[in-house]
């Protein structure tokens, strides 16, 4: 079961969750922060609406196509 670090505390996941699904799992369930201030989530979870970027390890990434590995850092907030 890998461990990640999410928004700065540990997260333990079944193998083969995704990053998506690891958001729901230990935080609010959203991805990111729109520049109006809300909150979004993951929306489709195939890629196509860009609603679940996560910064990964410092790079943008999609949480919905990203398998969450030992070690990971994710940061969902600037």
């Amino acid at each position: 079961m890998p461990e990640l670090i999410l928004d700065g505390r540990p997260l333990r996941v079944p193998d083969g969750t995704s990053v998506a699904a690891a958001l729901a799992l230990g935080g609010d369930g959203c991805a990111r922060t729109s520049v109006s201030g809300q909150r979004r989530a993951p929306l489709c979870g195939m890629g196509i609406c860009q609603e679940c970027r996560v910064n990964i390890d410092g790079r943008r990434r999609l949480a919905c196509q990203t398998l969450c590995r030992d070690g990971m850092h994710v940061e969902t907030r600037p």
